[in-house]
């Protein structure tokens, strides 16, 4: 049986989620900023036809965002989290079969829909998102991954599509394919994107028609299974069960820069607890943790960058002992004197659990430390983030990042929960 897949992509996400609580901004330019409100990482359909571009910093157009009374909001991080979950559980009820490529898109396997339409299909799902969720979706259905990705970008760019394009229904899709340009292509980066087009492969029906053992020279075993894709061959099954990551990075900006070691060492251990999560819900452990520390390079006053990297003696993911760890790589690394503005951990080697070996030397009770960390865990995931911390983490958190733009947690925090008035509503 052909393979069918369908690329669902949430609409301009961030500001979407931002819009679900605040139907006011419905049809108004919109545009998040990035930590310490400092760049432009997200724009409504409304603030990329006023010209705001992607990465620019805000203070540099802040007279277009004033004439223009586009909406500023600070990243939420956690909001955003949590609608991206929501939306993943929907989408799961649509196929027995989902990878989740990113927070706001995913894969779907369609293959065994025997006798649906897959455009009304497409459509059901897209009104059930909208519906529950609150979230506009476009949604590409094509026979491979990289045909669904393009087929995507097309429903994305082309209004007459209604933001659903089928591409297995479609008489002669080498028609959609010219129209896709090269540097579209999923798989395809910037510097192979140059490299074709050097070589006069403007479109991706130019790729397609390319010779395989020149794909293959050129663009690796990779490249070549992107052109057996785009020739309707699938070599990417959807991967509902994706291995972990090979490393994990925790880091931020400083909501103002400090001197301050105490400062610098409670970020950082929050930092390291954050990671030690992560290891612990893909059931990993690291053998390795690096930790760094920077001042602003583009502030006046020295200028101060190190790190160290730590090989730990038994692989692990328990908060206690990469804390430990950590600290004692902050402490050889810190220099007074300087004026800090970012600090991070970067956990490496990292293997699965059930490969863990013990040592002869090790004195730690695991089972006690394991069943510790497993009630912390349970306990910040049924009542809220941080709600048990240790104490090296601090309780002020002076050094956190600048959020005046804050929308509030609305489904992540019991406190920001949405109150409505019924006398007020008509």
């Amino acid at each position: 049986m052909p393979k069918t897949f369908a690329l669902v992509d949430c609409n301009n996400f961030y500001a979407s989620c931002e819009r679900i609580f605040n139907p006011h901004l419905e049809g108004k330019p919109l545009v998040v900023l990035s930590n310490n409100d400092g760049c432009i990482i997200a724009r409504s359909d409304e603030a990329k036809k006023l010209g705001v571009k992607m990465g620019v910093p805000a203070f540099e157009i802040k007279d277009v965002l004033e004439k223009n009374n586009i909406q500023v909001f600070s990243t939420n991080y956690a909001l955003y989290g949590d609608i991206s979950q929501r939306v993943m559980t929907i989408l799961s009820q649509f196929s027995p079969a989902i990878e989740i490529y990113s927070i706001d898109e995913a894969f779907l396997d369609l293959t065994n829909m025997i006798g649906i339409n897959l455009q009304e299909y497409g459509a059901k799902i897209a009104r059930t998102v909208l519906q529950w969720i609150g979230i506009p979706v476009t949604i590409g259905i094509a026979p491979t991954k990289t045909l669904a990705k393009a087929a995507n970008h097309l429903a994305k760019e082309h209004p007459n599509w209604n933001g659903l394009l089928d591409m297995t229904s479609v008489h002669d899709p080498d028609v959609l394919l010219q129209m896709i340009p090269v540097k579209d292509i999923w798989g395809v980066g910037p510097q192979y994107a140059e490299f074709l087009t050097h070589h006069h492969i403007i479109t991706a029906l130019d790729l397609k028609n390319s010779p395989e053992k020149w794909i293959r020279k050129y663009m690796g075993v990779v490249g070549e299974r992107t052109v057996t894709e785009l020739r309707g061959i699938p070599c990417f099954p959807v991967d509902n069960n994706p291995s972990g990551k090979k490393g994990i990075c925790i880091s931020r900006s400083f909501g103002k820069p400090t001197d301050d070691y105490d400062e610098i060492e409670q970020a950082t251990s929050t930092f390291i607890v954050s990671a030690a999560v992560k290891l612990r819900k893909q059931k990993s452990l690291a053998q390795a943790l690096t930790v760094f520390v920077m001042t602003n390079r583009f502030a006046k006053g020295p200028q101060y960058v190190n790190g160290m990297t730590v090989h730990l003696p038994i692989a692990t993911n328990n908060t206690a002992e990469l804390i430990h760890h950590t600290i004692r790589a902050l402490r050889k690394i810190f220099r007074k004197g300087y004026q800090y503005k970012k600090s991070g951990v970067i956990v490496t080697d990292i293997i699965p659990e059930q490969t863990f070996q013990c040592s002869l030397w090790d004195d730690v009770d695991r089972l006690k430390q394991k069943k510790l960390t497993m009630i912390i865990d349970s306990i910040n995931t049924s009542m809220g983030k941080g709600k048990v911390k240790y104490a090296v983490q601090g309780t002020q958190r002076l050094w956190k990042m600048r959020q005046e733009r804050l929308s509030q947690g609305f489904t992540t925090n019991w406190e920001e929960l949405l109150t409505i008035d019924l006398d007020k509503v008509e």
